[in-house]
């Protein structure tokens, strides 16, 4: 099948590539040193334990017309990049083209056909002027959750560090042809990529983290154990799940594991800086609306009060906009004996 991948990140890298060694016809469409370097030499994938594979038969452009309809088209870029190429993206769209969102934390389909009365409401947080929903209309969308870690360690070189599960689903839960075809191109790919009927409840099942000890950890520059083993950190995490669950209990989604079990699992990665606290430390825009603005504005459609979210969110937001300001970034550096 024709694919585009849009961003050759960390994730969309992986993803290219891996559809690309399995005979996909790939196209990434990147920018900068990322182009040229796919350009001249294709992608490289170096696996956990260090194998290194080239997939030399994609194409690269920043042209989104010179791509061409595709039949898959895969956003691979976090949730406020997204706004910024989406007059761009219907220009890959042929009559049958699906798009395969990648983004973390609650997407501007939400409410598409979710059913009940907050049936086709916007997400304000994600998509503030409606643009993406109005150029990649959500009837067009396969949804999708990423478990695999990877990591951009030069241009057009990926390193995959565990992981291999990206579920899918349509938004009605159906089992069409098309959310078929895409699991199939994705476990020929030798990715786990199974056909959910509830692809939101997945959503809020790694979104319950994210939305904690991303912001926590980004605050306070400490990685996963530190802030669950540290017990007034631990409940605070606590404290945000237990919002949070209340607010997707209103809309009908049921964890399939405990708060206790998936502090547990977070504690168990160990000294592991989540990815908001790399943005805060490279001086980069940090995916704060998508993972915690959009619980906030889910809580308020729902009746839902969250202060400790609600807290954090207003901290981490001005973080963010101090860093903005003074165009900086917050990293702690030992201090010399």
């Amino acid at each position: 099948m024709k694919i585009a991948i849009i961003g050759a990140g960390a994730i969309g890298g992986l993803v290219g590539a891996k559809l690309a060694l399995a005979g996909e016809d790939v196209t990434f469409i990147v920018r900068g040193a990322n182009l040229d370097a796919i350009s001249r030499n294709g992608i490289k994938l170096v696996s956990a334990e260090g194998e290194e594979q080239v997939a030399r038969n994609v194409k690269a452009t920043d042209r989104y017309d010179e791509a061409g309809p595709q039949d898959i088209v895969v956003l691979a870029m976090k949730a406020h990049q997204v706004e910024a190429v989406t007059n761009d993206v219907p220009r890959l769209f042929g009559p049958d083209t699906v798009v395969v969102t990648m983004q973390n934390g609650i997407p501007y389909w939400y409410f598409h056909k979710h059913g009940g009365t907050l049936e086709g409401t916007p997400v304000r947080s994600v998509d503030p002027s409606g643009t993406v929903a109005a150029k990649i209309p959500a009837q067009r969308v396969i949804g999708c959750v990423v478990y695999p870690a990877s990591e951009l360690v030069a241009p057009g070189v990926v390193r995959h560090i565990e992981g291999d599960r990206f579920p899918v689903g349509e938004l009605d839960g159906s089992a069409s042809e098309r959310v078929s075809r895409v699991s199939a191109c994705f476990t020929g790919a030798g990715f786990k990529a199974p056909v959910l009927d509830n692809i939101r409840a997945e959503i809020w099942l790694k979104l319950w983290g994210n939305l904690t000890f991303n912001p926590i950890s980004s605050l306070s520059h400490s990685t996963l154990v530190d802030i669950c083993q540290y017990p007034p950190s631990r409940e605070l995490a606590a404290a945000m799940m237990r919002e949070a669950q209340a607010v997707a209990h209103k809309l009908g989604i049921e964890f399939r594991v405990t708060l206790e079990k998936r502090i547990a699992g977070a504690e168990k990665v160990g000294k592991h800086k989540t990815s908001m606290l790399q943005d805060v430390e490279a001086g980069r825009a940090p995916e704060i609306d998508a993972l915690v603005g959009a619980v906030v504005e889910l809580a308020r459609l729902t009746e839902t009060p969250t202060p400790h979210i609600d807290t954090v969110y207003s901290l981490v937001k001005l973080l963010a906009r101090t860093m903005e300001d003074q165009r900086g970034r917050v990293k702690l550096h030992e201090l010399a004996a």
